[in-house]
This record gives C-alpha cells, structure tokens and sequence, in this order.
C-alpha cells in the first residue's frame, strides 16, 4: 500500500466533514478545543476537531507530514507563511514582506499542504463553534510552535506525539 498523497487527504476529510453524525458526535467545550482520532487512510493521522469562540492553534508547523484540513461547521482562519522556511538550526527568522497568506475556510472549504508548511487556524468568531477535520501522513512526527512578532519568527518549542495523544 503506498503512502496517502496531500490530495487523497484532502478527499478523506472532505467525505469525513461531509458525514452529519460524525461531526455531531464531538463534544464540544466553551473553554477549549476538543478533538477525537479517527482512523485516517493508509496508516494516517487524523482528528476531528472542535473550536469554541475565539480560538487558536498558534504559529506551528507539522514537520515532514503532509496534510488537509477542512471545515465541518462554522469558519476558521488561516494565516500562512508562503516561504519555504529551513527546518532545523535556527531559533529566529526575519521574514520578508509578502510572505503572509490568509484563508477563510467556511464549511465545507479546505486545504492540503506539503512538508513544513507553517501556519496558524483560528475560529474569530464571538459566538459560533466551528468543526473541522484534519489527516496527516506520515502520522506527526513533531510540531514545531512559534511565536511572531511582526516579520519575526521565533522557534518556542518542539512537541512530540507523547504531548498531545
């Protein structure tokens, strides 16, 4: 069996965002994100995750892995970085102008992207959860979280999957 590609990713969370009783069954929190694993196509990763008001994720990357998201319900932002960034022996990176991308991503609307993509998703609404669904192959090795400061991207830190699972 071969490695699921960004596009067959993409596929699987659309039909997945598409399955009404998949995405009722997420507990939502008005405090923090919820999510649950699902089990992804060809030995991927994937979540089901839910967004309450005024949420985020941060500046991060998913190191090697490639992947897609979509929205199930509501509207996320996604703010990117359309720069291919050196993945390792750097604390701090002076970006140029025009590197910033932004994506509004209502239900039903996703992406897939490649290795090292840095970015950010945000639910900015005051008042709607939103749901998305998300895969990941090879499943996540690492992610990298950064903070920024104007063009300034600072590396804060590197979780692995024992953190988040």
């Amino acid at each position: 069996m071969s490695a699921p590609t960004a596009a067959e990713l993409l596929d699987f969370v659309r039909r997945s965002a598409a399955d009404p009783e998949l995405i009722a069954s997420l507990p939502l929190d008005p405090e923090g994100r919820t999510w649950v694993r699902l089990e992804g196509p060809g030995g991927s990763e994937a979540w089901l995750i839910g967004w309450p008001p005024g949420s985020g994720t941060g500046w991060h990357d998913h190191a090697e892995s490639v992947g897609a998201f979509l929205t199930a319900a509501g509207t996320l932002k996604e703010n990117s970085l359309a720069a291919r960034l050196p993945t390792d022996g750097w604390k701090t990176l002076e970006l140029s102008e025009g590197v910033d991308r932004e994506r509004e991503l209502t239900s039903g609307k996703g992406r897939a992207f490649g290795q090292n993509h840095v970015h950010e998703v945000l639910n900015e609404s005051t008042s709607e959860h939103a749901v998305s669904v998300h895969a990941y192959y090879p499943p996540l090795p690492r992610i990298r979280r950064y903070s920024r400061t104007g063009p300034v991207l600072r590396l804060e830190s590197v979780e692995r999957p024992e953190d988040w699972q």
